[in-house]
């Protein structure tokens, strides 16, 4: 079966372009392809490896308004599906609301990330500050079947088939979807089917948390007080408690009274983590402090007897300071650099009889973009599968495996010029432990001008891909995945060819 160019949008972004988030790795695509058996470059796909690599990216169409931020782009999914040791690839653009109307006006209609609101020319907008896009393009998870992608500033949920990446519309959580929409980064709880959000906004109280059934329905919702507007981007769970945030890096007052949202780490005020049962009341919130920081992913988070234990990545500087740097670009994007904000794995203790929060580092290394068995999450749990990034810029050049038990690493490059996608954790069909499976990641070659697949065990990383399956077109960089098993779709098991199963 050949691969069939099955769609191209309008993009009007300047051939010259030097931006270096719309170029070089981030060179964004314009073309939708079906790949029904993809080309197998090295070594043999394992039969034993059976469901979707799915990743959200974002890949811009027009030009910004005045300043272009790399999370402004318009969202797209690449999906590949692995099942009888063969396999299918499929990329789409998420038709979001905005996409649709920008690609009928021909430019960009909202403001971006560091953009005032008052530059855009629609008065429907999204967003926790007002006044931006809804690409749809910063997470991807698969609840009840179903592929929901998200904006990390708060919007809409949007409902994808993972086999296809074909928009189905838009999650309503049985008619019940908060108004303020809900941010990136919700949470599958695989054991209970139930998915856990958030969101956050401008107006009191600032925050909810909400969970949804293993139904599709709206079953909780209340409100999670802040002291004011906030930025809080991830969150996590164990069995009974689910975990929020407020740090002190958040928008300058003053400056959002004069329509700038300009994020400012403010050094006299602690972290602060809600600590709330699953199905608790705001009367049920407890609040812990700790060290100041930044924290923009969570890995996990379990229950130790009175103790919940949660590891995610501290920022050492959440404020990079532009001191010394003379490139434009590494000044302008400092924020997004693994190695100027110092994210290291972390270990938060929050003892639930004392109210006391002690806290430790787990590892010297940068790292970002943590992944796990998702059989784990909100379990104790022994290994995270992280991103390593080249220093200055917001490219992953590889994985490493964190062992938190024994507190060792290994560490995969990709190589020069070779850069990666955030990691997934895919058990074995029949898997005995928890890195008994295999990690896949979407790499960008330079070298080559061409995109890959690679498929790693999760026992043994460091000893090279499994398997190497060429991509037909050269892919964007990108960042969040997510893995979904063959057992938790449809008709997958049952299709003669699951890359033509269609439908949920």
């Amino acid at each position: 079966m050949d691969t069939e160019l099955v769609g191209r949008m309008l993009s009007t972004l300047p051939e010259e372009d030097d931006h270096p988030y719309r170029t070089g790795p981030w060179r964004p695509q314009t073309a939708e392809w079906d790949a029904p058996e993809v080309e197998v470059v090295s070594g043999t796909i394992p039969r034993d490896l059976d469901g979707i690599y799915l990743r959200n990216t974002e890949n811009p169409l027009h030009p910004a308004i005045k300043i272009y931020h790399p999370f402004d782009g318009d969202g797209m999914i690449h999906l590949i599906g692995f099942r009888d040791g063969t396999a299918f690839y499929r990329n789409r653009f998420i038709r979001t609301d905005g996409l649709l109307a920008e690609q009928e006006a021909g430019r960009s209609l909202w403001a971006g990330t560091s953009e005032p609101p008052a530059l855009s020319t629609r008065e429907d907008s999204w967003g926790a500050r007002g006044g931006m896009k809804d690409p749809s393009s910063t997470d991807v998870v698969v609840h009840r079947g179903t592929a929901l992608t998200s904006f990390y500033m708060c919007g809409d949920l949007y409902r994808l088939d993972p086999r296809t990446g074909e928009t189905l519309g838009k999650e309503t959580f049985g008619g019940q979807f908060p108004v303020d929409g809900v941010s990136a980064h919700p949470k599958v709880d695989e054991h209970t089917g139930e998915m856990l959000f958030f969101n956050y906004g401008r107006t009191a109280p600032y925050m909810h948390y909400g969970v949804v059934g293993a139904d599709g329905a709206l079953e909780h919702f209340i409100d999670v007080p802040l002291p004011g507007p906030r930025m809080p981007h991830d969150m996590a769970f164990t069995e009974n408690y689910v975990i929020l945030n407020d740090f002190p890096l958040f928008w300058d007052a003053d400056l959002m009274t004069k329509g700038v949202f300009a994020p400012r780490l403010h050094r006299d005020l602690p972290s602060r983590f809600a600590v709330i049962p699953r199905r608790g009341t705001t009367e049920d919130i407890r609040w812990f402090d700790a060290a100041p920081t930044y924290a923009l992913h969570f890995v996990n988070a379990y229950e130790d007897g009175e103790t919940i234990v949660m590891d995610g990545f501290f920022q050492g500087q959440p404020e990079p300071s532009g001191e010394g740097i003379t490139d434009k670009w590494l000044r302008a994007f400092r924020h997004l650099s693994l190695d100027m904000m110092e994210t290291r794995l972390h270990r938060w203790r929050f003892d639930l009889r004392t109210g006391k929060t002690t806290e430790e580092r787990l590892s010297d290394s940068f790292t970002e973009f943590g992944m796990m068995n998702p059989l784990t999450t909100g379990r104790q749990y022994r290994y995270a599968y992280a991103a390593t990034a080249i220093p200055g810029r917001f490219l992953f050049d590889g994985l490493v495996k964190h062992d938190v038990v024994a507190g060792t690493e290994e560490r995969v490059p990709f190589g020069d010029g070779v850069f990666g996608s955030e990691t997934a954790m895919a058990p074995r069909v029949g898997s005995t432990g928890e890195d008994d499976g295999y990690l896949i990641t979407f790499v960008t070659d330079m070298n080559q001008d061409a995109s890959f697949c690679h498929v790693y065990s999760a026992q043994d990383p460091a000893d090279g891909p499994v398997c190497v399956l060429r991509l037909p077109e050269r892919i964007s960089s990108g960042t969040h995945s997510t893995w979904v098993a063959g057992s938790e779709l449809r008709r997958w098991d049952t299709a003669d060819d699951p890359a033509s199963a269609v439908g949920l």
